[in-house]
């Protein structure tokens, strides 16, 4: 099974923000996160899917979510698509 990371990002009140994570469902995970059920820091938030990479591993996917999560200049970039929505 694949497994995926991914970053999310909202425009909401009170700014905009990302979300970095990995699942093996892509579909299944913004879903949740949009019916408030992913993780407690995207609840309240309209969710769009702005990135994702596909990995063999969950090991894969899980170290490279980690850099991800560090990598603040590429989550801006990206981020900046939305705001130009």
């Amino acid at each position: 099974m694949p497994n995926f990371v991914y970053v999310l990002g909202s425009n909401g009140k009170g700014g905009p923000r990302t979300y970095v994570g990995w699942t093996n469902d892509l579909a299944a995970r913004l879903q949740a996160h949009n019916s408030g059920r992913g993780a407690k820091s995207t609840r309240g938030r309209s969710w769009v899917l702005l990135y994702a990479e596909k990995f063999a591993s969950k090991s894969d996917a899980m170290k490279r979510e980690w850099h991800l999560k560090r990598e603040r200049k590429t989550r801006q970039m990206l981020l900046s698509v939305i705001q130009s929505i």
